[in-house]
């Protein structure tokens, strides 16, 4: 039995209550609640502007919450800044890729890994041995992250340089890097090739396997979704529509009129 099938009675490591989020008079988050138990792989799909993206933003501190809790392993995070919630564990890649493009693909991931370096300013300052046997620590533990998804060999290239699924997957490895328990993928089989799909959905159950990792993707691809969540909630203008299994999602008729409009749901 796999770590994620044990633990997925166990307490929510993310829970939201009564979520809403306005700009100016715009509503576009309403009442949004979720709990994800630990282990799992939980999508958060929608229409465009259903209002994931803007979830996603809450929980990961860019945006804060106009009402609504959320809490992760069991503390209160709504008002904390993006990277005191990264260091508490919560990583998170974004809809549009943002790397460091002039970097090369293992400083954009030692980057990431730094916080966790294990020296301090005065070390680094005076370029003691306990600096130079922490940036070797660092560097060995960027590229274990790098070879998960296939990149170490390329890890001198400048990022810039890299082809979209490549920098795709570097944009993963820089979210691992940060030693995350809860991992929020947006959209992340975005631009990628059916090879570069079936690929991702590997990598996907195995970083949670290898790292003991809940993950919450958002994703357009229904192939992506239906292939490896275990449990969906769906959202439409803001607001939560139909939670479920894949099986149930499939087969909802506010779902398929969300995504086809009415016709198509009275068709189903």
């Amino acid at each position: 039995m796999s770590t994620s099938e044990v633990k997925k009675n166990s307490s929510p490591v993310l829970r939201i209550e009564g979520l809403n989020k306005y700009f100016g008079g715009l509503r576009a988050v309403n009442d949004f609640s979720l709990e994800i138990p630990e282990g799992r792989i939980y999508g958060l799909i929608g229409p465009n502007g259903a209002g994931k993206t803007t979830v996603f933003n809450m929980v990961t501190g860019l945006y804060h919450p106009s009402s609504g809790e959320i809490d992760f392993m069991g503390e209160n995070i709504v008002g904390l800044e993006p990277h005191e919630i990264t260091r508490m564990g919560i990583g998170r890649t974004f809809q549009n890729i943002r790397i460091f493009p002039n970097l090369s693909v293992l400083d954009n991931v030692c980057i990431a890994y730094h916080p966790h370096a294990g020296y301090g300013v005065f070390d680094a300052v005076f370029r003691n041995p306990k600096f130079g046997e922490k940036e070797k620590e660092l560097t060995e533990r960027a590229l274990d992250f790098l070879s998960i998804f296939k990149l170490d060999s390329i890890c001198n290239e400048t990022a810039k340089n890299l082809p979209y699924g490549e920098q795709r997957r570097l944009e993963i490895a820089r979210a691992l890097a940060t030693n995350p328990k809860l991992l929020l993928l947006d959209e992340p089989a975005a631009g990628m090739n059916p090879g570069e799909i079936v690929r991702l959905m590997e990598y996907i159950h195995f970083i949670r396997e290898r790292f003991d990792l809940t993950i919450l993707l958002i994703e357009h691809q229904m192939r992506v979704v239906m292939g490896i969540c275990e449990w969906i909630t769906v959202m439409d203008f803001g607001e939560v529509i139909a939670r479920g299994t894949p099986k149930d999602i499939q087969t909802n008729p506010r779902v398929i009129e969300a995504y086809l409009g009415k016709e198509a749901s009275h068709v189903a």
